[in-house]
């Protein structure tokens, strides 16, 4: 399995949460998850002011193996998306963990990453 980078939590369906020096978050989905889904040729994005709730379907993959949703590890509003990814989907399976980021977002309770999975739980879910 590929290094999992220490400062993302994560959820059990792949999205990872980096929180950011001004009290931001920046959600993707994992290496694993490209991984498995193969070349990504599309990914619709949510959209800017939107507010969401943890869990709540945020956005879709699609990769030439299948379509994916993508989900919210935790409640807050969308401030910004990476607009990269709109026109070179593929980023995401290139820097699943940099580029290839999907949005960012305001949180609603930073608690609520205390319920997401550490790096060391994920790789233990990644290998079942």
């Amino acid at each position: 399995m590929k290094e999992i980078p220490g400062d993302l939590k994560f959820r059990p369906s792949h999205e990872w949460v980096r929180v950011e020096d001004d009290g931001t978050v920046t959600v993707g989905i994992s290496d694993h998850a490209q991984d498995l889904l193969g070349d990504i040729v599309f990914v619709e994005l949510p959209d800017i002011g939107v507010q969401m709730s943890a869990e709540d379907e945020v956005a879709i993959v699609e990769s030439v193996k299948a379509a994916s949703d993508v989900y919210s590890p935790i409640s807050g509003e969308v401030i910004e998306v990476n607009e990269l990814l709109l026109d070179n989907p593929e980023t995401i399976n290139e820097s699943p963990y940099s580029d290839g980021w999907f949005y960012k977002m305001q949180p609603d309770d930073m608690d609520e990453l205390g319920e997401l999975l550490s790096p060391e739980e994920y790789g233990e879910v990644c290998e079942e």
